[in-house]
């Protein structure tokens, strides 16, 4: 269960470096934004091809790597979870 704030911590780095990049992709064109909300791949494309910023690197390096913590911190904490809830009920009933 104490992994449940890392998993909510990182999801909100992540959320924050995305909003970079789609508020980005959204003022180099319309299209281009829609395709970076709708397209779980082009995100990635887009950040390393397309996305200019004076901070590139940490951005995208934040969101990938946020993204991935966030996924793995929230499994092993709903692991934690149900494996915590989960009882065994006693013989006779």
């Amino acid at each position: 269960m104490p992994l449940l704030p890392l998993a909510i911590l990182f999801s909100l780095v992540a959320l924050v470096c995305a909003a970079f990049l789609v508020i980005h992709a959204f003022r180099r064109s319309v299209g281009t934004g829609v395709m970076v909300l709708l397209i779980p791949c082009y995100v990635l494309f887009y950040a390393f091809s397309q996305f200019e910023h004076r901070r590139k690197g940490l951005i995208v390096a934040g969101f990938m790597s946020c993204t991935v913590l966030a996924a793995v911190f929230l499994g092993l904490s709903v692991h934690a979870l149900t494996a915590a809830t989960a009882h065994v009920p006693p013989p006779g009933f």
